[in-house]
């Protein structure tokens, strides 16, 4: 229809088709909104249904969770946590929606109780107030920020347990916010793709398409946790591992020897119980677990059997089962461990933390004396802080289950603080270093590879020049008698600082190690 001069006839016949084309385009969108718009109206009326269901399957789960509380009430809480979730989400959708229709100026029609479907063209209202250029508005990030506000909250609900993997998978899925590839195989961010550059009544249908989600998600976990419950009876969890040794101890040495097996602890009745022949008395023996407990002397040391029976009625008839085990008799413990936690002494002055035990004995059954000993605070801690003396002895006692008691001792050397060094600059003993440096530096006394936290602060010391009579400086750093002294070395000049002083919060400290600065400016 193109191309060199068209007489006024072909013009017009060009401009039939042009207006004929557009009529086409109109009445095709005008078929395509009303689509959109009987599409919202049949979400919107499953999620009504939807939503009446879920109110009936959490009451339902309420009054089970009251009649048989032990087995619902988890249930029923977590039920009730996530549709308040999901309505909070719901609520929040609908107002997405209350807005749309406010900003496009559309009203429902109060004959037909229908939207303006064909009207509803406008693809302005949410690009506008969702997009800015590549960014999201501070509504679109809103939008994003609640979606995933949503995820969280289902997702902490529903936890890690395995049998909700499949319910969270599901989950997951149908709230995917991940980039989506275009028909141009480009990737763009997911309210992007779903919401930008559409008519007002396809965003609308999405957003009640996507309170769907939410009430079919509802939905989905109430009956998970209905037929969770339906489970619990044939479920791992009810069940416990039990450890069967092939013997009740082992000595230093030896490999542990036994069985794992997976069983549940019987709350039937037994009719009998013997032991080694012996008849037990059941109403003693017998707690509400339906374990048996078992009480009799154990005899010498070394390995013994146990050997005996257990029975039951089953079918009207008795049912015997075998009781076999084995436990071994260890000698009375007779010596105790004591033991420095920092090393083989203790230091003057400071607190040493010492752990006391006795082989076998609780700590509450353990006393331990010694000078300058106290208690702390946990199983087997003390804390000493010898004053005077080389030596120091800790005696221990230990009270047996039968009422006697064994002793034991042991002697720790006491030593003195060691005796710090000079620092200046985190450099110790010898340095080279810039005048200016040591003019402003900080003086310091240091306990090198020393295990106790015992800070140390400098009080004086006193700084040789070359040339120059030695100076007596108060503090931890040079005075005004010193920088001048220093003032006048030359460069490569050798700087001496000694009779380093210092205190502690305890102890007396010896005067730390002198300094030697070399110059280098």
């Amino acid at each position: 229809m193109a191309g060199g001069k068209l007489s006024a006839r072909q013009k017009m016949i060009n401009l039939m088709y042009l207006v004929f084309i557009a009529m086409m385009a109109m009445n095709m969108s005008k078929e395509v909104l009303s689509a959109f718009g009987l599409m919202e109206a049949k979400f919107a009326d499953s999620n009504e249904l939807t939503s009446e269901r879920n109110e009936a399957l959490l009451a339902d789960l309420e009054k089970k969770s009251d009649e048989k509380p032990e087995e619902f009430m988890i249930p029923a809480a977590k039920a009730k946590q996530v549709s308040a979730a999901s309505e909070k989400f719901f609520n929040y959708l609908e107002t997405l929606k209350v807005d749309l229709l406010k900003k496009g100026d559309y009203k429902i029609d109060p004959e037909t109780g229908k939207l303006p479907f064909e009207a509803m063209d406008k693809t302005d209202i949410l690009d506008e107030a969702w997009f800015t250029g590549d960014r999201l508005t501070k509504k679109g990030q809103e939008v994003m920020s609640k979606i995933e506000e949503y995820k969280s909250s289902i997702r902490d609900i529903l936890g890690k347990d395995v049998k909700a993997s499949k319910v969270l998978s599901n989950f997951e899925k149908t709230f995917s916010t991940e980039k989506v590839e275009n028909k141009d195989g480009k990737k763009i961010d997911w309210l992007d793709y779903h919401f930008q550059g559409f008519p007002a009544i396809a965003s609308y249908t999405k957003l009640t398409a996507f309170q769907n989600d939410v009430e079919v998600t509802e939905a989905n976990i109430i009956n998970y946790y209905l037929g969770n419950v339906l489970t619990d009876a044939v479920s791992l969890d009810k069940y416990k591992a039990i450890i069967l040794a092939d013997k009740s101890a082992f000595f230093a040495g030896e490999k542990f020897q036994g069985r794992v097996v997976i069983g549940k602890y019987a709350k039937v009745p037994p009719t009998g119980l013997s032991i080694g022949g012996q008849a037990i008395d059941l109403d003693e023996a017998i707690d509400s677990t339906g374990a048996a407990r078992l009480d009799f002397n154990v005899g010498g040391v070394g390995e013994h059997e146990i050997d005996g029976t257990f029975t039951f009625m089953e079918d009207g008839k008795p049912l015997e089962i075998p009781i076999k085990g084995n436990y071994v008799v260890v000698p009375r413990p007779n010596s105790a461990t004591i033991s420095a936690d920092k090393m083989n002494v203790v230091y003057r002055g400071v607190v040493n933390p010492m752990t006391i035990s006795f082989a076998g004995v609780p700590d509450n059954k353990v006393s331990a004396s010694g000078a300058g000993l106290s208690k702390g605070s946990g199983m087997g801690k003390y804390t000493m802080v010898p004053t005077s003396g080389r030596e120091v002895t800790i005696n221990v006692t230990a009270t047996l289950d039968d009422g006697s008691k064994v002793s034991d001792k042991a002697v720790f050397r006491i030593k003195d603080i060691p005796k710090p060094s000079g620092q200046i600059a985190g450099q110790i003993g010898t340095a080279k270093l810039p005048r200016n440096n040591v003019e402003i530096g900080k003086i310091e006394a240091v306990l090198e590879d020393f295990d106790f936290d015992l800070p140390l602060t400098v009080t004086g010391f006193k700084i040789k020049v070359e040339g120059k009579p030695s100076v007596t400086c108060s503090g931890n750093r040079l005075n005004g008698a010193a920088k001048t002294a220093l003032r006048s070395a030359k460069r490569g000049s050798q700087v001496q600082i000694f009779d380093i002083k210092s205190r502690s919060n305890g102890p007396a400290i010896k005067p730390a190690s002198p300094l030697i600065i070399e110059l280098t400016n």
